[in-house]
């Protein structure tokens, strides 16, 4: 590969850069480029394949899937994009995020589920895709990709491309879509949208070689100002040069319109009134409402009706009643239909390969709730009711593992990470769940005959004054420095680091640096086992007896602990009130009163001032907990728990090895 550097300092192969293939010299986007040009162009994916010779693709869609890390604007983005598309009244937009309807994303501030809208720009229909930035859910990106032949990449300003960034581009490259970078946020005041853009395209050269270079397109924007633009020095008045290259640099869906059908279906969507809904991309042929099709499943073909058909438009679907390939679709009356299924003409024998995405990294064990305050405030609390509950996400969540726990009622839940699986939980808890959780644990591989863990690219970005404590902490943890840089007051940080010393970190991270630290992690790959991690370093309060916790009791313990129970709420034996100053654990009584005499003297009434108690969100307790602790998990609380709630058991089990 012959490169030159532009004035930017990026690769660049001279050759397309004078042949006006979408970059020039000085990154100009070509004006002059239109969607009449891209009638017989032929996608990355397309030139693999060699029984497909001189594909057609429609030019009236476009199917794009916008990617980034989280906090690069996305969502934002969107927004914009449906504001300024003049198809809606002010009050259908209403507020922020407008694609974040379901409750956790508006409270979290990210996207959790991938969605699908559609906006009409001159002519042509634009297929968005809206996926999540955080590297947990990486599994929504994986399948929904597959629809799309062009990508969004957005790219923060300041931040550049991050390791999210390089995970979702990777698995968008593969499924050989054609990016457009997207330099978002450029109207921040430590913005440095060239520099940005550089990273950028050196990703994307790094990721896709030089044949994804040669088709790459970028634009600068701010979704939050409402503009696009080719100069970031330059605002403009709204959006077009994005919506315009989108059209002009994006290809439409590459089509057999006589081929028999032919649909992957990439996600699940669930009514109460009509089941199960799927949703996928037509490859090839075309679908009519009440047709008899071929349902490819893993267990064999089945023949079954289409019930309702629709098309996605504006931020709904609209009824259809025939759908060509190239469009995106969803389809009622397929019973039981999975992600990763084809649908296909009667007798046409065309399925596509399964849906495959990365494997989990982490398991956390589930079961029910067995404290002694079991269903007082959750209305599911059966092992059998769990069973059918996780058997439900899995159709849906593609990149969970659910299996039984041998010899027990226990369920072994894997996903990619912590918050992937608290996600979950919080979702389960507000539908009515009751149960236990246990201490998150990486999943080991045994490769070549040697164990091996999976490693987690980590950076950090933090003031250069608290370098220091995030230094020791990673180190503490087996994390290993690759890369150090500055910029400006900040220092940025990359480490190696074992799976297992994430759980607990962020927390310790914020503390050490008084909540400055800006903390990303992504899956690396799987290594050589390292030894063992530093286990918590204070051990816990653990309550003798069952009431309710006394100001005076309470007040008696906080000299020597943390209290993570407040005073006036209701406890039971085993249940952990507190974290000890040392190492051990302690059992204390919170419950007790103070014995009311009829004597008085001076300085024997204490004026009685509590410190507030911490507070533990749900992330944070399940990364708190020890082997032989829980996390309990209902409707209205969050506490934590022994295993065993008797402190005659834990002596029995310690005595016992």
């Amino acid at each position: 590969m012959t490169v030159v550097f532009s004035q930017a300092g990026v690769f660049i192969n001279p050759t397309v850069a004078s042949a006006s293939h979408g970059l020039s010299s000085h990154y100009k986007i070509d004006s002059n480029m239109t969607s009449a040009s891209l009638d017989n162009a032929v996608s990355p994916a397309s030139l693999s394949d060699s029984t497909k010779t001189n594909p057609l693709r429609r030019n009236d869609i476009r199917n794009v899937v916008i990617i980034a890390h989280v906090d690069h604007g996305k969502t934002t983005l969107v927004d914009c994009l449906l504001r300024q598309s003049g198809q809606y009244r002010d009050t259908e937009l209403k507020g922020e995020r407008i694609l974040d309807s379901n409750d956790l994303e508006r409270e979290r501030g990210i996207t959790i589920l991938s969605k699908n809208i559609a906006i009409h720009y001159r002519g042509v229909k634009i297929n968005l895709i809206d996926t999540p930035g955080h590297a947990d859910f990486g599994g929504e990106v994986e399948r929904v990709v597959k629809m799309a032949d062009g990508a969004l990449v957005l790219v923060d300003a300041a931040e550049g491309p991050m390791p999210q960034t390089r995970f979702v581009l990777e698995k968008a490259l593969q499924a050989g879509v054609r990016p457009i970078v997207v330099v978002n946020k450029v109207d921040r005041p430590d913005g440095r949208p060239h520099e940005a853009l550089d990273e950028a395209l050196e990703l994307l050269a790094e990721l896709g070689g030089e044949e994804q270079l040669d088709a790459a397109s970028y634009v600068y924007a701010s979704s939050k100002e409402g503009y696009a633009t080719h100069d970031p020095k330059t605002a403009t008045e709204d959006m077009r040069p994005l919506l315009d290259l989108l059209v002009d640099s994006l290809p439409g869906p590459e089509v057999e319109n006589e081929a028999p059908l032919q649909m992957m279906v990439t996600t699940l969507d669930w009514s109460e009134y009509v089941g199960r809904i799927a949703v996928g991309r037509i490859s090839a042929g075309k679908i009519e409402a009440g047709q008899t099709i071929d349902l490819h499943q893993k267990g064999g073909v089945s023949k079954q009706k289409v019930g309702g058909l629709f098309i996605f438009d504006k931020l709904g679907r609209v009824p259809a009643e025939t759908v060509e390939a190239g469009d995106i679709v969803a389809i009622e009356g397929l019973g039981s239909i999975e992600i990763g299924d084809t649908i296909s003409d009667v007798d046409a024998n065309n399925a596509l390969p399964r849906l495959t995405v990365d494997e989990p990294t982490l398991e956390m064990v589930f079961s029910v709730n067995s404290s002694p305050m079991v269903g007082r405030e959750g209305k599911y609390v059966t092992t059998r009711q769990l069973k059918a509950r996780l058997e439900k996400e899995l159709e849906r969540n593609v990149a969970l593992r659910v299996e039984m726990v041998e010899g027990t009622e226990a369920y072994a839940v894997k996903g990619r990470g912590v918050l992937h699986l608290a996600i979950l939980i919080e979702t389960m808890r507000r539908e009515g769940f009751e149960l236990s959780v246990g201490k998150p644990r990486v999943i080991f591989k045994e490769i070549n005959g040697k164990k091996h863990e999976p490693f987690e690219t980590l950076r950090v970005e933090v003031p250069t004054d608290a370098m220091g404590p995030v230094m020791e902490l990673v180190g503490n943890r087996r994390g290993t420095l690759e890369e150090l840089a500055q910029r400006g007051e900040y220092s940025l940080l990359r480490f190696l680091i074992p799976s297992r010393g994430l759980i607990g970190l962020r927390t310790r991270l914020l503390n050490a640096t008084r909540g400055t630290a800006i903390i990303h992690h992504r899956f690396e790959s799987y290594r050589a086992v390292e030894g063992e991690l530093p286990k918590r370093a204070n051990g816990v309060l653990v309550s003798m007896t069952s009431g309710k916790t006394m100001p005076h009791a309470m007040f008696l313990l906080q000299d020597r602990s943390e209290l993570i129970v407040p005073a006036g709420v209701e406890v039971y034996e085993g249940m952990i009130v507190g974290e000890n100053a040392r190492e051990n654990d302690m059992i204390v009584n919170p419950c007790r009163e103070k014995k009311l005499t009829n004597v008085r003297a001076s300085g024997s009434d204490d004026n009685v001032i509590l410190k507030p108690s911490r507070t533990l969100s749900l992330e944070a307790a399940l990364e708190y907990i020890e082997e032989d602790e829980l996390v309990e998990v209902t409707p209205e609380n969050i506490r934590l728990r022994k295993i065993l709630l008797t402190e005659s058991a834990r002596r029995r089990q310690g005595r016992n090895g």
